[in-house]
């Protein structure tokens, strides 16, 4: 396990608070920022080489979860972690409000559809957990729904595992006054207009709430096979190489290899 494996996993405990984990923390990375940018450039070749194995050898499946806070950064850690990476064979999955079929249906049954086949990395942009946290936020279900769907939610990523799906997810933990900042560039700047939405400045308001509620599932949904990562991301390249980082170790732990091809009897030139 990594130093930032160790530092950043989470153990269920009923006692986990956010504020323990600085959102500025920069401990366990390069220490300039360029250095950071440059070491993310020259490392992501390898979670490249890894996922090749994995596409490759088509056993293994590989669910990686981004949550947090409006603002936290999930699109940028997609751009910046996954650059490398050929387009084959990984995919990337956004959840927004549920269709009305979705709707008709259990809370996880859009889920299931869309989690990794064999030799497939996806990328949970949101995820299945919004239905215990903005549900639970907004009032839309009751204390007892929500304990309800916790026990669903990690029996249904023990399921994943015990049938071959690699589960990692993180957090990514932003200040609120980080977050302020973040949502004035979207007003400032004409180029990010389009990413602000209203709704932004209500779920703001329910700072505290979503602090809360995420401290409870965290701390309920960290399991030895599902862990949570707290990653500090008030820093974009400090989150960006700590997940990297994390992500290669769990990867490596996979020793995928090379299917074996037979080649007797090929030519030694294709015509």
């Amino acid at each position: 396990m990594s130093s930032a494996e160790k530092a950043y996993r989470i153990s269920a405990q009923k006692n986990f608070k956010l504020n323990d984990i600085d959102t500025k923390d920069k401990s366990l990375v390069s220490a300039g920022k360029e250095e950071r940018e440059a070491y993310i450039s020259q490392t992501a070749p390898l979670l490249d080489e890894l996922q090749n194995r994995l596409y490759a050898e088509n056993k293994n499946k590989v669910l990686v979860v981004l949550q947090g806070m409006d603002t936290a950064g999930k699109d940028g850690t997609i751009r910046k972690v996954f650059q490398s990476i050929d387009p084959l064979g990984v995919r990337v999955q956004a959840f927004k409000s549920p269709t009305v079929i979705e709707s008709a249906h259990d809370y996880l049954w859009r889920v299931h559809q869309v989690v990794p086949q064999a030799g497939e990395l996806v990328i949970f942009n949101r995820s299945h957990y919004e239905d215990v946290l903005i549900t639970r936020v907004r009032g839309w279900i009751d204390e007892a729904e929500c304990r309800r769907r916790l026990e669903h939610i990690n029996d249904f990523e023990r399921l994943l595992t015990e049938t071959g799906t690699t589960v990692i997810k993180f957090f990514l933990h932003i200040s609120k006054e980080e977050q302020r900042e973040r949502l004035q560039k979207r007003l400032d700047d004409p180029a990010k207009n389009w990413k602000f939405n209203p709704a932004d400045l209500e779920d703001r308001k329910l700072w505290a709430q979503y602090q809360s509620q995420y401290e409870t599932v965290i701390a309920t949904t960290s399991t030895k096979y599902a862990p949570w990562y707290v990653i500090p991301a008030d820093s974009k390249s400090t989150r960006n190489q700590l997940i990297l980082d994390i992500l290669i170790n769990r990867l490596t732990a996979l020793n995928m290899q090379y299917p074996v091809v037979d080649t007797t009897g090929w030519p030694n030139i294709v015509e």
